[in-house]
């Protein structure tokens, strides 16, 4: 699976998890060169305290557009600081 935004691929990896439609990616998947944290937070009722990433290519920033769960509940524990992606990144095999 790879992550592209800004014709740049942001994130690759063969070992995603898919959890409501969405592709979470390895920690080690995400190119760090693209990414900087975020103050954002939101809670799922079931995962726990998402955190968040801009996205930076070329110039430009997508706020927010990726995310992760640095510490998730119990049920979502195989996701621990996996990052997916929205807001106009494409997610494609």
């Amino acid at each position: 699976m790879k992550a592209i935004w800004n014709d740049a691929v942001i994130a690759e990896s063969n070992e995603t998890i898919e959890i409501e439609g969405n592709q979470y990616f390895p920690p080690g998947a995400m190119k760090q060169e693209h990414c900087e944290a975020s103050d954002t937070h939101t809670t799922c009722s079931w995962k726990g305290e998402a955190s968040y990433y801009h996205i930076k290519v070329n110039g430009r920033t997508n706020p927010d557009a990726a995310w992760y769960y640095p510490a998730p509940k119990a049920a979502a524990s195989e996701i621990k600081d996996y990052v997916a992606f929205w807001k106009g990144v494409k997610v494609e095999a």
